[in-house]
């Protein structure tokens, strides 16, 4: 490939990942005014696609280049060697992001709706007042500000609680 050809390959990326880009910010900006999800939380969602899209371009571009992919598995490996190291010291932060990524396109609750967290220690009762990347905050009835991890309210059953609270029914 000519060096002119590698340009033009380059230009061509550079404008297809500038679309792209645009068109998965407009696509997740869409998607949180339908389900009235906060700014905030779609800016989260957006950095870790655009990560993932810039990721992808680059070893695109890289090939485009012509580099030695032989060294770049080297490095990769070595790379990915340090980060399973790392993911297994810091599993919660990116089960979290995870879960969080999740909770924005799947979970079917809002802030400001009174939910139940069901739990069979210590169930939590309250208002949604934030939806963040690692935990969703919850105000109680007592007025303290429950966190709650984000990967958790995944694998807790949850309940949204309609105009008042009903009793508990204790099993006889």
């Amino acid at each position: 490939m000519t060096m002119w050809q590698s340009i033009g390959f380059t230009l061509v990326l550079l404008l297809g990942h500038t679309l792209i880009r645009r068109l998965i910010r407009k696509s997740l900006l869409a998607l949180a005014r339908s389900k009235q999800v906060s700014d905030n939380r779609v800016l989260y969602v957006a950095h870790v696609f655009h990560f993932l899209q810039g990721c992808a371009s680059l070893l695109i571009l890289a090939g485009v280049w012509g580099l030695d992919f032989s060294r770049l598995v080297v490095l990769a490996s070595s790379f990915f060697a340090v980060l399973g190291v790392a993911m297994v010291a810091q599993w919660s932060i990116l089960s979290n992001i995870t879960a969080s990524i999740t909770i924005f396109f799947a979970f079917p609750y809002r802030i400001g709706d009174r939910i139940r967290i069901l739990d069979k220690d210590d169930s939590v009762t309250g208002v949604i007042t934030e939806i963040g990347l690692f935990y969703v905050r919850v105000r109680d009835d007592d007025g303290d500000l429950v966190t709650y991890p984000a990967n958790l309210i995944l694998q807790k059953p949850v309940r949204r609680l309609e105009g008042k609270e009903a009793p508990l029914l204790q099993p006889e």
